[in-house]
């Protein structure tokens, strides 16, 4: 099962560039991860930086 949103979500993005690790992708989107915090965040409508990782930590964008 995929997150739903996991098709607007700049970790999509990261992973389709290559810019981080695909475990992140298999861990947290490819399965239903309760304790991903970007999906929590967005279903309750609270704003979070796209460069949240779905653990919570920040990560250093390279650009």
């Amino acid at each position: 099962m995929i997150c739903r949103w996991y098709p607007v979500c700049p970790i999509k993005k990261y992973h389709e560039q290559g810019e981080i690790e695909p475990d992140w992708v298999a861990d947290y989107c490819m399965v239903s991860n309760p304790n991903c915090m970007r999906k929590r965040l967005e279903e309750q409508g609270i704003y979070h930086p796209d460069n949240m990782m779905p653990d919570g930590s920040m990560r250093q964008d390279p650009k």
